[in-house]
């Protein structure tokens, strides 16, 4: 068998170098050209380089459009309140121009693998206010990967201030491409389809409104965002969400019924409107919500909210909600409660009564589950007593729907 060994080289010899470092230099770019196979991802409010601080609003709508759109893909994108609480903790002021150090450091905080970052600029300096509708605006992207502190070439897209909405879109679809994995990312044509453009004054009373400080405030621009432009779902959920921490469930409700499919808080919404619907006693309603979620998104949450309002209903389906509940978390005491109350109010008094212990585990004084769980021992049953008309199921308020919400858009 023959082998070749090449001959030894002197790394002092200037050709030697050379060689080397061209080589180094290649392998760099072929890295930079490979796909980042993404992590989880936060995405910053992008620089705002103009020198007028009107345009702000600018730098978190590009950084919101980005993260909607990537969400949408299927991407692990984290939310705004993530990356407000790292910029909190470090003491941050959210339109600062950040340092490198300062990059790295949010993203720990916020517990990415993947930070994008960028700024905007105009060609030349604007005039206070509203800057022209037809100039240039010009942005310009990267991603930073926090396992290897390498980033990724700059990504730019240049449109007129008009088209604010379609240049933002263009280039999350550009940081797309670099992090999806090859072949994978659709044409710039089929995503700009799928994704659609917002009126320029409606994704400003938009982004105003997630920057605004108190509820009326945020109120008030999500209105105006949404009445500017009917489709844009984003103002929508907001609203929704402003409302139902009010208890103003009807009209709350009104607002989650316009979040599409295509946004990337679909399914919240869906939870969201199912909650609605069980407070203002449109319990047909609220199973047929909750019934849509279960079937994309199986939580617990999903399915105690979905058994509780099929209870009201007397139902015997809700145990069997509660049951896959329980299943999802079998230590949690509000689903063991209602698997228990259900179970009790079908004259299953030893079944119930191992349900109401577990909650009296939990908590020794939770006074509805000392009841039940008496009437379990004396095989008292719910029907033809004062229970029979006491309302006792307990619902969820919240639930995560981020990782399900990934797997269905990346089946998309």
């Amino acid at each position: 068998m023959f082998s070749f060994q090449a001959p030894r080289r002197d790394p002092s010899n200037p050709s030697v170098r050379l060689l080397a470092m061209r080589l180094v230099l290649a392998a760099l770019c072929l890295l930079a050209a490979l796909p980042l196979f993404a992590g989880t991802i936060v995405v910053l409010p992008f620089f705002n380089l103009t020198g007028n601080d009107a345009l702000d609003w600018i730098g978190e709508s590009a950084a919101e459009t980005v993260r909607e759109a990537l969400a949408v893909e299927g991407l692990p994108v984290l939310d705004r309140l993530n990356r407000e609480e790292a910029y909190r903790r470090l003491a941050l002021r959210r339109n600062a121009r950040l340092t490198r150090a300062s990059i790295i450091k949010i993203g720990e905080l916020a517990d990415a693998e993947y930070v994008i970052f960028g700024s905007f600029r105009l060609p030349e300096a604007p005039e206070p206010g509203a800057p022209d509708p037809k100039a240039p605006l010009r942005f310009e992207a990267r991603i930073l990967n926090l396992k290897q502190l390498t980033q990724t070439p700059e990504d730019f897209a240049t449109a007129a201030v008009e088209d604010l909405s379609r240049t933002q879109l263009r280039l999350a679809w550009m940081l797309l491409s670099r992090l999806e994995e090859a072949g994978r990312a659709p044409s710039e044509a089929e995503f700009l389809e799928k994704h659609p453009t917002v009126r320029l004054d409606a994704l400003e009373q938009y982004t105003r409104g997630l920057l605004a400080g108190s509820p009326e405030q945020k109120h008030r621009f999500f209105t105006q965002a949404a009445r500017l432009d009917a489709g844009f779902s984003a103002p929508c959920f907001e609203l929704g969400r402003l409302l139902l921490a009010d208890k103003n469930y009807k009209a709350a409700a009104s607002w989650f019924e316009r979040v599409g499919p295509a946004s990337s808080h679909h399914l919240e919404a869906l939870f969201f409107l199912g909650i609605c619907r069980f407070h203002t006693v449109e319990y047909d309603k609220a199973v047929a919500a909750l019934s849509r979620v279960a079937a994309l998104a199986p939580l617990g949450e999903v399915w105690n909210n979905l058994g509780a309002a099929q209870s009201r209903l007397n139902s015997p389906e809700a145990a069997v909600s509660f049951q896959k509940a329980v299943q999802a978390d079998p230590y949690d005491p509000v689903y063991l409660f209602n698997l228990g109350y259900a179970l009790l109010k079908s004259g299953q008094f030893e079944e119930a009564a191992e349900k109401f212990r577990a909650v009296l585990n939990s908590n020794s004084e939770d006074e509805q589950a000392t009841l039940l769980l008496g009437r379990c021992l004396n095989r008292k049953p719910v029907q033809s007593t004062e229970l029979a008309l006491t309302r006792l199921e307990r619902i969820k308020e919240t639930a995560d729907f981020t990782a399900r919400q990934q797997q269905l858009f990346s089946k998309k």
